[in-house]
């Protein structure tokens, strides 16, 4: 008897549904990171209308989500992040909440009316939103399942499974559970973002989670050199096409010679602009030593413990941490200065009723008195900043 209409139209090996559910879930990724995340929300690129279409209606097809809705929850877990109005915050939520019911946060969000209307101006507003994919949200999972049946048999069940649980597993519950968790952070932003690996492949560049917090309005999600993100490589492939363009990333700092350069407002405003490298750096060459530097003069006496203390973002402190910090600093005057330093350096960009000259006046008090502390990594950092100028963007 003759079972191949049990394997569909196209009858496929085992590798070939392998490589079908593969590739439909990499478009889904493709069509949330590119289309959803970096074109809708963040407005860091802009897609050609062909490819928006198309990833809309791949996504009504893959997952039923509506532009508006994802568009909302994902902003407004920006502007609230990591507090009681976050739509997923496993800070909040905790860890296996997040990514055993990501899902259901999600939707609980989406079907909110004044997180949408809130959040999610912007997004498409025409025919096809209005009478397909808002109202019948549903209706393109249903011919997906038709297709799979009809095309791959049987085991289009099992690839049909996959493209369901590809989304709400990995978007919704590991890039918004273990991102806020578990791995490495380039930068101190206010938020708890990592990024999981350095190789954002599975989930389109999504992984590098911590860059995007604190660059939310690039469309580049890899930051250091040894960083790949692979939605950036496809933005990079339609960009040649003329199917996409760039419309912001990620800003690097140009650094002049201090001899070269004094402080005026347009030093200010590039160290501001650039405050997460600032910050970074700051971390990096001025903190880490003196703490270094402090652990070897206290004979072991100084817990390595209080590193992650003196760098993280002080928002992110909780009580106890914030007790034990400042008992470490009371003890040590080397700590004590380079942190009041840190903290005094965020008044540039947390002053936000500060005038031009207030700030700038701020900056040159700031150097000024770091190169007259006595401690030769923050005498250097603040040399360093003398330089700080802008520099036009490179896509």
């Amino acid at each position: 008897m003759n079972l191949d209409f049990l394997y569909g139209i196209l009858n496929l090996s085992f590798w070939g549904y392998v490589l079908v559910a593969f590739l439909s879930v990499q478009i889904t990724f493709m069509g949330v990171t590119l289309y959803l995340h970096r074109d809708a929300t963040h407005r860091s690129l802009d897609l050609h209308p062909a490819l928006r279409h198309f990833f809309r209606f791949w996504l009504w097809m893959t997952s039923g989500i509506v532009t508006k809705e994802w568009v909302a929850v994902h902003r407004k877990h920006h502007a609230r992040c990591e507090t009681e109005e976050d739509p997923h915050s496993p800070v909040i939520f905790g860890l296996k909440k997040v990514l055993l019911e990501g899902a259901e946060l999600y939707q609980e969000q989406a079907r909110n009316r004044d997180t949408t209307d809130k959040f999610g101006r912007g997004t498409p507003d025409d025919w096809m939103e209005h009478n397909v994919y808002f109202r019948h949200r549903n209706l393109g999972i249903v011919l997906l399942a038709v297709v799979d049946l009809v095309l791959l048999g049987v085991p289009g069940i099992i690839v049909f499974a996959v493209q369901m649980l590809a989304n709400p597993v990995m978007a919704a519950g590991v890039i918004n559970g273990i991102g806020h968790y578990y791995g490495y952070r380039n930068f101190e932003c206010p938020d708890a973002a990592r990024n999981i690996v350095p190789w954002g492949l599975l989930v389109a560049g999504e992984e590098l989670h911590n860059n995007h917090h604190a660059f939310p309005s690039s469309a580049k999600f890899s930051i250091q050199r040894w960083e790949f993100d692979i939605g950036w490589l496809y933005i990079t492939v339609f960009k040649s096409l003329g199917l996409a363009k760039v419309l912001r990333v990620a800003p690097v700092p140009a650094r002049l010679a201090a001899s070269q350069k004094h402080v005026d407002l347009e030093t200010v405003r590039a160290v501001i602009v650039n405050r997460m490298h600032v910050l970074a750096d700051y971390t990096r060459h001025v903190t880490l030593p003196v703490f270094r530097e402090q652990v070897l003069a206290a004979g072991g006496k100084l817990s390595r413990s209080v590193k992650k203390l003196l760098v993280r973002e002080p928002v992110l402190l909780d009580n106890a941490a914030k007790s034990k910090l400042k008992e470490v600093l009371a003890n040590n005057q080397a700590l004590q200065t380079v942190h009041e330093f840190r903290e005094r350096l965020r008044v540039l960009w947390s002053g936000g009723n500060m005038s031009n000259e207030n700030l700038l006046q701020h900056l040159k008090d700031w150097i000024a008195q770091a190169e007259a502390s006595g401690i030769k990594v923050l005498q250097d950092f603040a040399g360093s900043l003398r330089g700080y100028a802008m520099q036009p963007q490179a896509a």
